[in-house]
């Protein structure tokens, strides 16, 4: 059994798991949750379910790109979307919390050319990227979080 196969069945116990990773997160200022072993680090992505209109958090990899970020909406290669990809969609004017600091941003979804000259770098940034995409037929997105100046 690899990593992958492990993760296929735990997605029914991650939303609790990923919830408390959050409030920690939150509450020690990022030094707790910040990294994980074997991973880059990690930011809290706040975004606005596109139906509830409710305030959700999130823990995600970023990789920084020049003054801004780039998260992955991988979701381990699962066939869809993750949900928080759709909400982004639907209201991109956010923020992110990395370590203490919040930093408000607007996330733009890089396709065609521009997702072509920037895969090869995310995946060398994050080998499990390449993986997912690997493991599914729909094209991970990715995003970049423009800070808003």
């Amino acid at each position: 059994m690899n990593y992958l196969d492990v993760a296929d069945r735990a997605w029914p116990v991650l939303g609790p798991i990923m919830r408390a990773h959050a409030a920690l997160y939150r509450a020690s200022g990022g030094r707790i949750g910040g990294r994980l072993p074997g991973l880059p680090p990690m930011l809290l992505l706040d975004h606005v379910g596109r139906k509830s209109g409710k305030k959700r958090t999130v823990p995600l990899v970023y990789m920084p790109h020049g003054d801004d970020f780039v998260i992955v909406a991988a979701k381990g290669g699962h066939p869809k979307d993750p949900a928080w990809m759709h909400n982004l969609r639907a209201n991109p004017d956010t923020e992110v919390q990395i370590g203490g600091r919040s930093i408000s941003v607007h996330a733009r979804e890089v396709t065609g050319e521009e997702r072509g000259r920037v895969w090869p770098d995310v995946v060398a940034y994050n080998p499990l990227w390449g993986r997912y995409q690997a493991r599914t037929d729909r094209t991970i997105p990715v995003v970049v979080l423009e800070r808003n100046r």
